[in-house]
């Protein structure tokens, strides 16, 4: 009887892995076209006037004067600074910045300044502080940290965020100023990062591919809702200066953009649900051989049940996290909640967090259903029931 049992198991279970590199192996193809095609062919020229040359530098000294007129936006008085110009190793005085955003310095700080030139010769300003250092050991923590504690699993966590960067900075964002439709690019690169990250974070295992699929088919849903509903409430993506100036600078489709901004948002929270999914229905599968496709389903689903809800309290945290600064002035004038509910700004981030959390509730039945049936299908449960102890 065993051996009938494991002779079926194993074309039962080479059949399912066939049937995962069917379903695999073409979106895998067409997204390498899809990198092809869309790769920008040339670097995007800067535009004029908008980046301004910048060096480093250290402040020498400080002579802050009481200002003649009441500034709202006073940070470090009306005076002027000596600062040491790291690249000519000169010292010049500039005027101490204020107004909104302006850094607030001392003596000692490293600094970047801008420089322009003028009637009366090349002036600088002091934009911002160095923090080069700092972000180098605070990403120096986070690494160890992630090694620490995940061990292998924790540096190829490390590897899948450096090729989530790399997609997003050489691929995704080049060939947006090129040109290329943003939907289109968005969703080219969200699959190079699903079908990279999954496979290098957990390993070319069948419940990978699970996850795989299962992101994959959920992204596609959540492309059509965010096209869907970017189009249904009229969204066109210009909703502060930053947007306005991409959009009168480089002409890209700034609706187009919102969606591209969806689906790259919702990547990251899919494969979360996704190799819960699927690390679930394989852990019960090992831990209960006699539950069938329907049991497995039914259980897992409770648990992705309890995800769900947890993550669509993270989505809307996150967005109102980010918005934080458009929450105060409303309540500080006072609108109608109405009213404001359905401007533009308002009702992009509704929407941001409403299709990316339809994509979520979808990707549980979805990867929890094809997670099942394929380990049932590819572990039958004659297959994996446990070996009784001789003499009982």
């Amino acid at each position: 009887m065993g051996g009938n049992h494991a002779r079926t198991a194993a074309p039962e279970t080479r059949r399912m892995r066939r049937l995962a590199l069917l379903l695999v192996v073409p979106v895998a193809a067409l997204t390498v076209l899809g990198l092809v095609l869309l790769w920008p062919s040339e670097g995007v020229d800067s535009a004029d006037g908008l980046a301004a040359a910048s060096q480093d530098a250290t402040v020498t000294a400080i002579d802050a004067q009481p200002c003649e007129a009441s500034l709202p936006d006073d940070v470090n008085g009306c005076g002027t600074a000596g600062i040491l110009l790291e690249e000519s190793d000169t010292d010049v005085e500039v005027a101490l910045p204020n107004g909104a955003g302006a850094p607030r310095v001392s003596v000692g700080d490293d600094v970047v300044v801008t420089e322009a030139e003028g009637p009366d010769g090349t002036t600088y300003t002091i934009v911002d502080h160095q923090r080069g250092t700092g972000m180098v050991l605070l990403l120096g923590v986070f690494a160890l940290a992630l090694v620490a504690f995940g061990r292998l699993r924790g540096l190829a966590a490390l590897f899948g965020l450096a090729v989530t960067f790399g997609v997003l900075l050489l691929f995704v964002v080049p060939a947006v100023l090129a040109g290329s439709s943003p939907v289109l690019v968005a969703i080219v690169g969200a699959a190079l990062i699903v079908l990279t990250v999954l496979y290098l974070t957990h390993g070319l295992t069948l419940v990978t591919t699970v996850a795989v699929v299962g992101t994959l088919a959920s992204l596609a849903l959540t492309g059509v809702l965010a096209l869907v509903a970017t189009a249904g409430l009229n969204l066109t993506g210009v909703t502060d200066d930053l947007s306005g100036s991409v959009f009168t600078t480089y002409g890209v489709d700034m609706a187009g953009l919102l969606v591209a901004a969806i689906i790259i948002g919702s990547v990251g929270v899919l494969d979360d649900v996704t190799v819960t999914q699927s690390e679930t229905v394989a852990e019960l599968a090992a831990a209960d051989p006699t539950s069938g496709v329907r049991g497995l389903y039914a259980a897992a689903s409770r648990v992705g049940r309890a995800h769900i809800a947890s993550v669509v309290n993270t989505i809307v945290l996150a967005y109102a996290g980010s918005t934080l600064p458009l929450l105060l002035l409303i309540v500080a004038d006072n609108s109608s909640f109405t009213g404001v509910v359905t401007t533009q700004l308002v009702a992009q981030e509704i929407a941001r967090s409403a299709v990316a959390t339809l994509g979520l509730v979808a990707a549980v039945p979805i990867t929890t259903l094809l997670a099942a049936f394929v380990i049932r299908r590819g572990r039958p449960a004659a297959e994996t029931q446990p070996a009784r102890p001789t003499g009982t």
